[in-house]
């Protein structure tokens, strides 16, 4: 029988207001730079790679990979600049450090820059059409005097694009390099209405110029000086620009010039019963070229999952670096095809191995006896946090304990009281009568904690409200809140609880993950990137290394909570997205965060740090923004530890981290962090990691507050064959 198929992003999870218990509130302290439209241009991204151009001085750069894209404010030269660096240029630091703390691209080299002679200081500068993948930009020369239709560029900026492509309006156009020029030569024209020139900078690299004119003979271009090319009459039409790594690119170069995308184009289906999902990414297609198709960027991790169709378009000989993501591959295709079989459904639920062995009585009475000691502990003041991350994170540990005696020890009467109580902490948050509430916040459109309004400090809970970090925040509270329905289900055989607090959950998947854009009241998926594999933490503040992010186990933290969720309500297209999700999460995180020795994407002398860190857009750090020691970096990729765990961290990676980085040097470690480095241990050494956590000596100090010795038990025991 064929399996049921279900469509992931056609329907949005709900078209309703938020609920009336999250107030509204206008007037952020961050107010959107330069949005054109914007009383009508919907919910604005906040998370997504363009928004240095709306935000602050609007002059930071986007990683549009391989090409990085900024906006040159220098009178001189003012225009849309580009810059591509190689390996070799990356910077390793500190200086003598082995293996290296940080790597970082090089920022500011214009490699070639769209420019104008009509343009000077007081040209400006609009985004548009902000799109999950793709932004339109405009640069206008002097809107006040000519207008918004001429006297302009437009720049559709697509992650992947091969080409960099302007459109002018009745300029005369100029090309600017601060590389400077060695030479320009005019090329042989690939098609009808496509001129072409090659341009060899300084730096020996070649880049590629078509000219597409519109209704009109086309701009002859002129090398004026070492670092500026000019046309000779105001024109109308096309500008591509492209970097050719080789010699043997050219000939695709020039077969997919006079195309470019417009944007992207997210679809995917869940085939429920064979457990897989496939998702394509369609670029819409502006202009035509010989190819038929456009010349696109693949990371590595879309190589691998590449369905047969589009990896006949990888051109493999053509590629070029990015700043922390490794080479990039040209594509010729109008459409990626992704497939992800095997989904982590087995992973994704609610005990490791599906508590397979936590039965055996040697094992249970050890969990039975931690259990009923850490059971007492205060759930409503102990949640009683004015942090959504830490309040999260104790709700979380509570809906573990309560889930251990239900599912493992199974005592219904302990069940049901302790039920009682987690229900009873949770309706603090569930009724929004935390210390800091969450509001509607109507500039941006979303959820976020009231502190930042009270307080004045945009870092309050490390800048919730700015957008930092929802998915680990609200991560932990749709957790607890599926583990209370789960259950309801177990002792009930139905939903109460989670059933009328339904729609406060959802409110908080619609900030972080909403599917469509037919839901008005937030931005399609905020935080999770479906083109890079992973989540941005960093919202709104503008930043000179682009967006990053610092966990990984916390951003797969939210997709597990969020597959619970729907398989406790029966939405199963929520169930789907997150476990493509999740999927896709390992190959990415496995790919650039979680550095196995035999990672060859990363730059060689850094793997020996076994996890990035902090990875940016432009750098990655191995640090935490909370210290330097060792057990912070690797912890902050590890905590929470729950059953979807082992599927995203491998055994083979977690020894080798164990062995080069922590074997026999956890004796100083005498905190929480120490409780996070031997619960990790299950994911490759079970029994060690049990007999850490069912010893005599064991201290309540070295669990994190987000932890607990029951669970950590049950997480070994249930990695376990003893």
């Amino acid at each position: 029988m064929a399996s049921t198929q279900l469509e992931l992003f056609s329907s949005p999870i709900s078209v309703d207001a938020p609920p009336a218990l999250f107030p509204r509130r206008d007037g952020h302290p961050i107010q959107p730079q330069g949005i054109s439209n914007r009383s009508s241009a919907g919910p604005i991204q906040t998370n997504k790679f363009y928004s240095n151009l709306y935000l602050g001085s609007q002059g930071q750069a986007v990683w549009t990979l391989p090409y990085v894209i900024w906006v040159d404010k220098n009178p001189l030269s003012w225009g849309l600049s580009i810059s591509h660096t190689e390996a070799r240029q990356l910077a390793f630091g500190p200086s003598g450090a082995d293996p290296p703390r940080y790597f970082i691209s090089p920022l500011g080299i214009k490699s070639l820059a769209f420019s104008a002679t009509e343009f000077n200081a007081g040209s400006t500068i609009n985004t548009a059409q902000h799109q999950d993948y793709s932004v339109e930009l405009s640069l206008y020369a002097n809107r006040g005097a000519f207008g918004a239709e001429t006297k302009k560029i437009t720049s559709n900026l697509v992650l992947g694009m091969g080409f960099v492509t302007a459109r002018y309006y009745d300029l005369v156009p100029v090309l600017n390099s601060g590389v400077m020029f060695l030479k320009l030569e005019k090329g042989v024209s690939p098609r009808s209405g496509v001129d072409k020139w090659k341009a060899t900078l300084e730096d020996r690299t070649v880049w590629f110029i078509y000219v597409c004119p519109e209704g009109r003979p086309s701009v002859n271009l002129k090398l004026e000086s070492s670092s500026r090319i000019v046309g000779d009459f105001s024109f109308t039409g096309y500008i591509q620009i492209t970097k050719a790594p080789n010699a043997a690119a050219e000939r695709t170069i020039d077969s997919t010039a006079g195309a470019f995308p417009l944007t992207t184009i997210l679809t995917a289906n869940y085939a429920i019963e064979d457990n897989v999902a496939s998702y394509q990414l369609t670029h819409i297609k502006h202009g035509s070229n010989n190819a038929g198709a456009l010349l696109m960027y693949a990371l590595p991790h879309h190589i691998t999952s590449f369905e047969t169709v589009t990896a006949q378009g990888v051109a493999s000989s053509i590629k070029l670096q990015t700043p922390t993501k490794g080479n990039a591959t040209a594509v010729v295709a109008n459409q990626w095809r992704f497939t992800e079989a095997g989904l982590p459904s087995k992973y994704a639920t609610w005990l490791p191995n599906d508590g397979f062995g936590l039965s055996d009585p040697a094992i249970s009475s050890v969990i039975d006896a931690a259990l009923r000691k850490e059971i007492r502990q205060d759930f409503v003041n102990g949640s009683d946090i004015d942090s959504m991350y830490f309040a999260g994170k104790a709700l979380a540990k509570y809906a573990q304990l309560v889930l251990v005696a239900c599912d493992v020890i199974g005592d219904k009467e302990l069940t049901r009281t302790s039920l009682e109580r987690l229900k009873a902490a949770v309706d603090r948050f569930a009724t929004n009568k935390q210390k800091y509430g969450l509001v509607y916040e109507t500039t941006w459109k979303g959820i976020i904690s009231d502190a930042i309004f009270k307080t004045g400090d945009q870092m309050t809970d490390f800048g919730n409200g700015n957008y930092n970090d929802h998915h680990f925040h609200y991560g932990y509270h749709i957790y607890a809140a599926a583990v209370i329905g789960h259950i309801e289900m177990v002792l009930n055989g139905r939903l109460g609880w989670a059933e009328r607090n339904k729609a406060w959950v959802n409110t908080m998947i619609r900030d972080v993950a909403n599917p469509s854009d037919k839901d008005p009241y937030f931005p399609v998926s905020r935080c999770f990137d479906w083109w890079h594999g992973h989540s941005w933490a960093k919202g709104i503040f503008e930043s000179g290394d682009g967006k990053d992010q610092e966990s990984t186990s916390e951003d797969y933290n939210y997709a597990y909570a969020q597959r619970l969720w729907g398989l406790i309500t029966g939405d199963r297209a929520m169930e789907g997205r997150a476990l493509l999700m999740l999927s896709i999460m390992k190959r990415s995180f496995n790919t650039y965060f979680l550095l196995d020795d035999k990672n060859t994407v990363q730059p060689q002398p850094f793997i020996r740090n076994k996890v990035t860190g902090i990875l940016f857009e432009n750098k990655v750090d191995h640090a935490t923004y909370f210290g330097l020691k060792e057990e912070y970096i690797h912890g902050i990729h590890i905590i929470p530890i729950t059953p979807v765990s082992p599927y995203i961290r491998q055994s083979a990676f977690c020894r080798q981290e164990w062995m080069s980085t922590f074997d026999k040097k956890t004796g100083s470690i005498d905190n929480g962090w120490k409780g996070v480095l031997y619960a990790n241990m299950a994911l490759f050494e079970p029994e060690e990691s049990w007999k850490f956590f069912s010893q005599s000596g064991f201290q309540d100090k070295w669990l994190d507050d987000g932890a607990t010795r029951t669970w950590y038990l049950v997480m070994a025991a249930g990695r376990s064959y003893f």
